[in-house]
Order: structure tokens, then sequence, then C-alpha cells
């Protein structure tokens, strides 16, 4: 419990170097790829996603979901993907590859649809190299560009004001 305790510690350290170098620079590039990054106990209708993307011209191949769960039963078909805290080691160290190439993919727009306060949660959005950050939570104002703050049982609120602001920016 200790040393889970001092890794925890050891991640928000990293976390804060990460988001005191982050730069703000967003291109006026339309968008062709969405990351979606997710708590699995607060949302989980991945078609209501891809359902709203698709109808803003986003192709099903361009879109890449990765869902966070703490639960160790949880097993999806839909995600692309699932993590765990297990999937996460000592300053900022990823054990999971697929992880790691997500947050090394460029996306030009990153979802972060979730209000938990999880570490392992903020650690990713922090690691994405996503050329523009979206978030629901104003937990962390440093980690995205756009703060949409609903309640994600809203989805239809969010992608209302998502849309709106995405043309408004020109990246639609």
């Amino acid at each position: 419990m200790i040393l889970k305790a001092f890794k925890e510690k050891s991640n928000q350290k990293y976390i804060n170097k990460m988001l005191m170098n982050r730069e703000g620079v967003i291109s006026n590039e339309t968008i062709n790829s969405v990351g979606v990054l997710l708590n699995e106990s607060e949302f989980k209708d991945y078609e209501v996603i891809e359902k709203f993307f698709n109808s803003i011209g986003i192709l099903s191949s361009k879109l890449s979901f990765f869902a966070f769960s703490d639960s160790k039963e949880t097993q999806h078909n839909t995600w692309d993907n699932i993590y765990r805290s297990s999937d996460f080691g000592w300053r900022g160290k990823l054990k999971n590859i697929e992880l790691e190439n997500f947050t090394k993919t460029n996306f030009d727009v990153l979802i972060c649809y979730f209000l938990a306060n999880d570490i392992e949660l903020i650690q990713i959005a922090a690691m994405s190299k996503s050329n523009f950050k979206v978030g629901i939570s104003n937990e962390d104002e440093r980690l995205y560009d756009l703060i949409i703050e609903v309640n994600p049982n809203n989805f239809e609120v969010f992608t209302t004001e998502l849309k709106k602001y995405l043309t408004i920016l020109n990246k639609l």
C-alpha cells in the first residue's frame, strides 16, 4: 500500500513535468484522426461516439479508443483497448505497448471524456502527442486546449458544443 502511494507520487511528478513543458501550438488543419480516452465506469457507449464522428466526416478507421478500467473482470470486444493501473510503472513508465503507441500517435484531436481524477487517465492525457486536446473536466486546465464542462451522461450536449467550437476554430 505504501509502495502504491510512492508510485502514484512518482507518476504525479512526471505528469507535472510533462504539463510544464507542454507547448500550446495548435494547427489550423481540419480533423482527420481522433483519439478517445474514456473511463469505463463513467461512459460505455462506444457506438454513440462513433456515430457522432462519422456524422462530421471522420472515418471509423481514423478513430482510436482507449478505456481505463478499475475492474479486473471487465472484458470488452468493442473498445480498441482497455488499460488498468497495472499497466503503469514508476516515473511515468508504461508497461503496455499499445498504450504507449496511443500516446505517441499524433491525433488531430484527443477527446478525454472522463471526470474521474484517476492518475492513470490524467497521465495518458498528459503524455499524448495529440495536436488538440478536448476534455470535460476542469480539474487541471493545463491538460486541455478546450474544456466543455458537461456530465458524461449528457453526450448530446457535448457533441453539440464540440461541433460548434470545432466549426468556430475551422477544424471541420
